[in-house]
């Protein structure tokens, strides 16, 4: 009997099809589940947008992520509003999501059973209105789809919060404590504060700048250079100047020396011829 390719029709958003079904399937019946699966969200799933310091937000912290873990040589896939299917779960598509040691290429969708893993980092973002979802339902959801860490970035009261699964197979998360107003992500190995109302993200010491700092930064670098390079010249040049100044002074003074022993000298022989 040939495999079953999809689900019975459920009602509700299009849902992956249950670990079991998926393990029976082949390699090809798996490809065009896959492709069936859509990658928009309809409006009903998303939440009304927030505005721009919602979407700042976290598009700011996927490009920060992003170039950190490239620049570190870290296989991390970093995500923001991706359609994400667990088996047989509601899809869901969060603010931010990162996956570790897997593939980091350009995706439409993320489907746990294809890509053989689920999420390990889920952060969402909250400006203003009722938090319910992220604060309670997401915190309850998560745990139980075995997302290792969930950070809750509320921009409107400059708070965050994070969980973390206590242990391999435990499916209720404990809350993280900050030390020094930082919140430590195992997942992404860096730091996480909010400073002046943004989230910043740490390794030590040292911050991640947003491609945005990072040209401001390389912009006031290349001006304090180019400032020090003609501050420089500047000194050369008038030490230039005050070196011929004080060569042509010296050349004066051997000319007039000069001058003067020939004087001296006709004067020693007008001296010699009047004696005779």
């Amino acid at each position: 009997m040939a495999a079953r390719t999809s689900t019975p029709p459920s009602p509700g958003p299009p849902r992956a099809p249950a670990q079991a079904e998926w393990d029976a399937l082949t390699p090809e019946q798996r490809a065009a589940v896959v492709e069936s699966l859509p990658a928009r969200m309809t409006d009903a799933e998303l939440r009304p947008s927030e505005g721009d310091a919602h979407l700042d937000a976290k598009v700011g912290a996927r490009d920060v992520l992003r170039a950190f873990f490239e620049k570190a040589g870290r296989r991390v896939y970093v995500a923001s509003e991706l359609a994400v299917y667990y088996p047989a779960e509601p899809r869901f598509a969060p603010d931010l999501l990162a996956v570790t040691d897997v593939e980091v290429r350009e995706r439409s969708r993320w489907v746990v059973s294809a890509e053989g893993k689920g999420l390990d980092l889920v952060m969402a973002v909250h400006v203003s209105g009722d938090a319910r979802k992220d604060l309670e339902d997401n915190v309850a959801r998560y745990a139980r789809l075995g997302i290792q860490e969930y950070f809750i970035y509320d921009r409107g009261r400059s708070r965050l919060t994070g969980y973390r699964l206590p242990a391999a197979g435990a499916r209720k998360y404990e809350p993280l404590r900050a030390f020094g107003g930082r919140v430590a992500s195992s997942v992404l190995g860096l730091d996480l504060v909010i400073e002046e109302g943004r989230l910043r993200f740490y390794q030590g010491n040292a911050q991640l700048l947003e491609a945005r700092e990072l040209v401001e930064r390389l912009e006031r670098m290349i001006s304090e250079s180019e400032a020090k390079a003609d501050a420089r010249a500047k000194e050369l040049e008038e030490t230039a100047l005050r070196e011929k100044a004080r060569a042509d002074a010296e050349a004066e003074r051997a000319r007039v020396a000069e001058e003067e022993a020939a004087s001296l000298k006709l004067e020693l022989e007008r001296l010699r011829r009047g004696g005779a």
